[in-house]
């Protein structure tokens, strides 16, 4: 009964996302209306996956949509929750591998330290004026929402590079609920090169194969933030993704998911990206796949690594799905790797 219940439950969510995640997201290519219903109602696509994937040119059949990702979220059900909460994530990851770590929380109007102590907004000011950058974030949001950086210098606090008297950010966080305060990870040389207005992350995918029962590294991206990012780098919000080369830690070309463009060199910085490498990649990808299987329950996994100054993996956070986009920038996933996945756990057919 209670498998029915939530088989529904879920079904019902599809349903809700649909119409509020699909119909009615922002469409920043500016696709024709009609264009729009057509890629809406003919499988699920965003008005800019229409755009992105160049679908008045190539076969649509070829590629995963939108709707196709949502009804992969339960791929690991029923250890999907784990992931789904940061501060939950955090504490179990912790035990295996560094995570950044959490100074204080505030929920339903409580905020305290992770010891249990209350604590007030002024140990909020205190904190940042001693450690000099700090990161706030929602805690069951993803996608770069709702995540501010909190910086002390020269005597003035700015959040996300905006003035604040002390007052202004106590009041700021007095209107947000549900909040942490997290470390802020010094990045490695690598990516400062890139950008270093941004923490630069790599997302990389881990699953369980199908035809061989073992985990293996699926695919992975450099995420790079921009000056309309600051101060994350997600690809959802405008920054840009450069793919992996699996075996070398080469990286490719960067893309964007809110246009065509391709970028050999960082818009901003001018740094070169095409060609950059990821350091100590065989150790980088050693570590992943030993943390990823401290998981055996969970089939897929989407990891946001930063390597530290020393090039050291720190996990910023890890997901149960990943949106296609950044997949299928360098082409359609439905009848490769990732679709016959997907098939083998009855996502699609």
């Amino acid at each position: 009964m209670y498998k029915f219940l939530r088989v529904c439950f879920n079904k019902f969510r599809l349903f809700i996302l649909y119409f509020r995640r699909i119909l009615f997201v922002k469409n920043h290519f500016r696709c024709s209306f009609w264009k729009k219903l057509r890629a809406n109602f003919g499988g699920g696509f965003l008005a800019d996956q229409w755009m992105l994937y160049d679908f008045d040119h190539n076969d649509k059949k070829q590629y995963l949509s939108e709707f196709d990702w949502y009804r992969s979220r339960y791929i690991n059900a029923p250890f999907d929750f784990l992931l789904n909460n940061k501060i939950a994530a955090a504490e179990i990851l912790k035990q295996y591998v560094r995570v950044p770590e959490s100074y204080m929380i505030k929920n339903g109007g409580f905020l305290t330290s992770f010891d249990s102590e209350v604590r007030t907004y002024e140990e909020v000011v205190a904190l940042l004026k001693e450690k000099k950058t700090l990161f706030i974030k929602p805690y069951g949001k993803g996608k770069g929402t709702g995540v501010n950086i909190l910086l002390y210098q020269n005597g003035k606090i700015l959040v996300d590079r905006e003035v604040y008297t002390e007052d202004q950010l106590i009041t700021f966080l007095k209107k947000r609920d549900d909040w942490f305060i997290s470390e802020s990870i010094k990045q490695h040389a690598y990516a400062d090169a890139l950008y270093d207005q941004t923490v630069n992350t790599i997302r990389m995918i881990t699953l369980r194969d199908p035809k061989t029962n073992q985990f293996k590294i699926f695919f992975a991206v450099q995420r790079i933030g921009t000056k309309a990012t600051i101060p994350v780098d997600n690809g959802s919000r405008g920054g840009l993704v450069s793919k992996i080369d699996l075996e070398t830690g080469i990286l490719t070309e960067a893309r964007c998911l809110h246009n065509r463009n391709v970028y050999k060199v960082h818009p901003d910085s001018g740094a070169p990206i095409e060609g950059a490498q990821i350091p100590n990649w065989e150790h980088v990808k050693e570590q992943m796949l030993t943390l990823t299987r401290r998981f055996p329950y969970m089939y897929f996994i989407a990891w946001d690594i930063v390597l530290d100054e020393n090039g050291e993996i720190c996990i910023i956070e890890a997901n149960t799905s990943s949106g296609v986009n950044i997949i299928q920038l360098w082409g359609g996933q439905r009848n490769d790797e990732l679709g016959d996945f997907y098939r083998h756990h009855k996502v699609i057919k």
